[in-house]
This record gives structure tokens, sequence and C-alpha cells, in this order.
């Protein structure tokens, strides 16, 4: 995930270089084609996704649409307000401490819910998609981005979509998240894929959100996966916010 520790007691300048190729990592990683195991993968959740009902995938999608919808357009969303003056190195430590802070709360609240059995990790499903917009929220304002305006939310949710996108279709939402503040973008959300955005959600997170329901070992597995999720949801916002950071 966030790959090395940021150096300590170095120039804003040192630092951003040292950013710099931490992003250009990252890229490497985004933009990897997908492997063999990728491919099987998604061979079998292709399988799967054929045998449901397309009433089911309209009413999956309607409902996700739903929910992420009311949290990115909520005002209750809104996070404090966007950090003014700060070098690069100063917001990635607030952003690491911050997102150490969800891990935590994340994994607690998966290993009770895998605890509670079939319905309560169900429950989880919408709990920790709280907890994931909630923490791209707060990122966006340590990197000094209003998250009040239409089009940081956009990004916030282009941010999602990349963490937890399978290798084919991750390329697509990277290359529209660069140049991000030389660009113009939709004001409404009217031409947005909610379709692919549910299904690239789903379809990464099944396995092992199955696997939380499982008796007895439901509890640690589903503290780790919440945790992991974060992790991966908090090092690709992180890494966002520096490509921006280093765009300007």
């Amino acid at each position: 995930m966030v790959r090395s520790t940021p150096p300590a007691g170095v120039t804003d300048d040192a630092y951003e270089t040292w950013a710099r190729a931490e992003v250009e990592h990252w890229r490497g990683r985004v933009l990897k084609p997908p492997g063999l195991l990728d491919r099987a993968a998604r061979g079998v959740q292709g399988r799967i996704n054929r045998i449901i009902p397309e009433k089911a995938h309209a009413a999956i999608t309607a409902v996700i649409e739903r929910m992420t919808r009311t949290i990115l357009t909520g005002a209750d969303m809104i996070a404090a307000a966007p950090v003014i003056g700060e070098s690069l190195a100063q917001r990635d430590q607030r952003a690491l401490a911050t997102l150490d802070t969800y891990r935590k709360t994340a994994a607690v609240e998966g290993g009770v819910a895998g605890a509670g059995g079939f319905l309560l990790a169900l429950a989880d499903f919408p709990a920790l998609l709280v907890i994931k917009i909630k923490l791209l929220f707060d990122l966006s304002a340590i990197y000094g981005h209003p998250s009040d305006r239409f089009e940081e939310r956009l990004y916030i949710l282009g941010l999602f979509q990349l963490a937890f996108s399978g290798a084919e279709h991750r390329a697509t939402v990277f290359h529209g998240l660069e140049d991000w503040d030389g660009r113009e973008h939709p004001a409404d959300f009217d031409h947005f894929d909610w379709r692919t955005f549910q299904r690239e959600y789903r379809d990464y997170i099944d396995l092992a959100k199955l696997a939380q329901m499982i008796p007895v070992v439901g509890a640690p597995i589903g503290a780790f996966v919440n945790w992991r999720l974060l992790e991966r949801l908090g090092d690709t916002a992180i890494n966002g916010y520096r490509m921006r950071w280093l765009a300007r």
C-alpha cells in the first residue's frame, strides 16, 4: 500500500522529489495490465453476473446509486474547512494519521459485523461505504480542496472507483483523474456510469465480504478485510492528492 515511510527533516523540494517517485511507483501499479489471476477471477465473476437476473442488477445499481448520491450530496458529509498554508509533507503526515484512525474504526466495525452472522454482515456493507466516503472527504480537506464543490465530489467518487475497480477498468478511471484541475467537469451526475461503478465495486469486494458471513471465523475476517479495504482506499487517495499537488 503506501510504499515507504515519508522522509523527515528534509526541505520541501526534497520531499516533493520523494513524493513524485512515490506517485510514479503508484501509477505503475495502477496501470499494470491484468495478470492471469486477475483474468481468471474476472472470468468467474463474469459468469456469476450472467446468472444474476437483469432485474437484480438493476435493483443493486439503483440502491448503490441512491446511497452514493445521498452520501456525496448530503450537507452532513462536508468535512472541515480545507487546510491552508501547509507543505505537502505536513499534509501527508495529517493524512496518514487520519487513515490510521479510519482503518481502526473500519476493523472494529467489520469484526462486530462478522461476529454477528449473516444479517449484521449485510448491514456492514452500507456502514463501510459511509466510512470510506467520510475518509475521502477528510483527505480532501487535508490536501486543501473544498469538498462542498461538485467537481471535488466527482474527484472523490473517481478515487473511490479507482481503488475498487478491476485491473481492466482502472486505467480508464486513472486517466480520467489526471490533470483534474486543468479540465472542465460535468455539473451533475446525470452522465455518470452507475452500472459500471456498482459492478466494479461489488465484484472487487464480493468474495472477501462473503467470507465475513462464515460462522466463528467471520469476526477476524471482517476486521482484516475492512482494514485492508480502508488501507487500499487511503493509499489511492493519498497518491491521488499528491498527484494533483505536484501537477500545480
